[in-house]
């Protein structure tokens, strides 16, 4: 094998002007193979933060508020907070918070609008993935803040005449008693999110006590993110302590509402197969290519491969030689191809293109490197195969008088 090896090595070297020339489409195929690979990796990373953006990492487990079926009586806030501060404490959960979303109204230059307010925790920035362009999240100490803190989105920093974060700008909101808040983050700018949106503390709210819109629950619900393999258990355990503490009939529901209780596909797997199917069809037409050259590289070597029979070389072993030749071919062509699927997959330009603001960064992954080397060992073993046969066919009389 080592024998074989060292040949086929020799004869690249020496032919290696023409193979190179067949190995283009081979490179390509293999870069093409890896770099799917590579970006669907990142593609669904992205698609991955997107979904927690919305529903949390997982798991997160929701707490809606209780209520009494028989009477249509809501929970009384004060206990579910403290049903919700005992768990907490109880079960050492490190991200856990409140959220509602309640309408309000803020001052501008040019008049009175309509806000979006989602009273929320400290620990939900980091639960859902909020990213921000500018600024900074909530953090605990905001918590004791006097003047209520505040995150808005890009329509309303632009609206304010994007002021910049160090001055500390403030912004009005206006409930039973108007309330100035000050402005510690952006988020980046949403297409699809055009309207008005703040975050604030619930203590911020407490203060703010704007009146409620229409439709929208005065409780807020709560979020635990718990690790997966504790996810049912917990959320039994949560079930079954808070019903306690409200008593026999209410309706207490507990849930999990990350993308993975969902049970989504991957939204980018057709794209993904489309894609591997062309490079599949390059690798197949640069491995007819590879074929033609080692049949003529043949042809040309037959008077060789006549002497090497005379002096004792056995059929299995010209057969090898010449199947390795194509294989040491393949596999340098395959290596070339996946270093340029990293370079392509992993510069910055490509990552932004694909996934603007990706949070993990997601490293090359080592399955898209085997699978390039793997499909082009195969090709070149596919390639040799025929040219191998034709030279064990070849007699050894026949070929030294060639």
């Amino acid at each position: 094998m080592i024998g074989a090896l060292v040949e086929a090595w020799a004869e690249f070297r020496v032919h290696r002007a023409r193979v190179l020339l067949s190995l283009v489409g081979v490179v390509i195929a293999v870069a093409a193979l890896a770099a799917v690979v590579g970006v669907g990796s990142i593609a669904s990373q992205a698609q991955i933060e997107q979904l927690e953006r919305g529903a949390g990492r997982p798991a997160t487990l929701v707490l809606n508020p209780p209520y009494d079926p028989r009477t249509g009586k809501q929970a009384d806030p004060a206990k579910l907070a403290a049903a919700f501060d005992q768990i907490v404490e109880r079960y050492s959960i490190t991200y856990a918070g409140s959220v509602l979303w309640s309408g309000g109204q803020a001052q501008f230059v040019d008049g009175v609008d309509a806000v979006q307010l989602t009273v929320v925790d400290p620990a939900y920035g980091p639960m859902h993935r909020v990213q921000l362009a500018r600024g900074d999240w909530f953090s605990d100490r905001d918590e004791l803040r006097l003047t209520p803190a505040l995150v808005v989105s890009d329509a309303v920093w632009r609206r304010l005449g994007s002021p910049d974060l160090a001055t500390h700008p403030t912004l009005t909101l206006i409930g039973r008693q108007p309330t100035t808040g000050v402005i510690l983050g952006v988020l980046p700018p949403d297409p699809y999110v055009g309207n008005l949106q703040a975050y604030l503390l619930g203590s911020g709210y407490a203060a703010l006590a704007p009146s409620a819109a229409p439709g929208a629950s005065p409780l807020p619900m709560y979020e635990f993110w718990v690790p997966l393999e504790l996810a049912d258990p917990l959320a039994e355990r949560i079930r079954a302590e808070v019903g306690a503490a409200f008593g026999e009939g209410w309706v207490v529901d507990v849930q999990r509402q990350d993308y993975l209780a969902w049970g989504a596909g991957d939204p980018l797997e057709p794209v993904r197969i489309v894609l591997l199917a062309i490079a599949g069809l390059i690798l197949l037409l640069g491995a007819l290519s590879l074929v033609n050259i080692a049949l003529v590289t043949v042809r040309q070597r037959v008077r060789e491969i006549g002497i090497r029979r005379a002096f004792g070389a056995t059929a299995p072993r010209v057969f090898l030689a010449v199947l390795l030749e194509s294989v040491v071919a393949t596999v340098i062509a395959g290596f070339v191809g996946v270093v340029l699927a990293v370079i392509l997959v992993q510069s910055d330009w490509i990552q932004g293109l694909i996934a603007p603001g990706l949070q993990d960064a997601v490293p090359f992954p080592v399955e898209a490197a085997v699978i390039g080397l793997v499909a082009a060992t195969g090709v070149g073993a596919l390639a040799g195969l025929l040219p191998a046969l034709v030279a064990v066919r070849v007699k050894v009389v026949d070929a030294i008088r060639y």
